[in-house]
């Protein structure tokens, strides 16, 4: 469905209610309602609930995905899998910062989803921590990082990452920019070897 303004405005009021009240707690009535329009007039722009959630988790999942590409392949130096593990996290808190509100529906609500797209996104998820998975392992193997299981690495950095829709607040003392460095540095300090190179190396 081509995107118009009125779609959007629908998915920054879904994203907010679903959020705040849980995607099951949020009825089509109640988002038509906080468009002041009828019930009937949202459906020229949207097939059901589900279909906006579809629209907000599949949105939110290519920009993890574009985010995560980018952060491996700009022209900043990530070489050794220490500065590619930081800018991957980096990555990771700049687009959760970016829309709190979505990022918190996508990793809040995406199991609402209908089997179809929930296996989709699980499958994107997947694949997703395999990019840092596959870090952290070379990490290991180069000696970089500490003899860490990798996959429970993995889960506990993207697990603690994703919890940042729970307590960040933009206006507060932190900046994205500064959070996003100090996650990374944190995540790479956490799986770092002892007597390895440096967090930046």
């Amino acid at each position: 469905m081509p995107e118009t303004t009125r779609r959007r405005e629908i998915e920054d009021v879904a994203s907010s209610l679903f959020r705040e009240r849980g995607y099951a707690g949020t009825s089509v009535r109640d988002i038509a309602r906080a468009l002041d329009i009828q019930g009937a007039s949202l459906y020229a722009h949207m097939t059901s609930k589900e279909d906006v959630l579809w629209a907000i988790v599949e949105r939110m999942a290519d920009r993890f995905d574009a985010a995560a590409e980018a952060a491996l392949t700009d022209d900043a130096p990530v070489v050794g899998p220490g500065s590619r593990l930081a800018a991957l996290v980096a990555a990771h808190v700049t687009v959760v910062t970016e829309d709190l509100q979505r990022a918190g529906v996508f990793i809040g609500e995406w199991r609402s989803l209908d089997d179809g797209h929930r296996a989709t996104i699980a499958g994107r998820r997947d694949a997703y921590e395999r990019r840092f998975r596959a870090i952290i392992e070379e990490g290991v193997a180069t000696g970089s990082f500490a003899a860490v299981d990798p996959a429970v690495a993995a889960a506990v950095i993207l697990t603690a990452l994703n919890g940042i829709v729970e307590w960040y607040r933009p206006d507060g003392r932190v900046g994205p920019a500064d959070l996003a460095e100090a996650c990374a540095d944190l995540a790479v300090r956490a799986v770092l070897a002892v007597d390895g190179p440096s967090p930046s190396d």
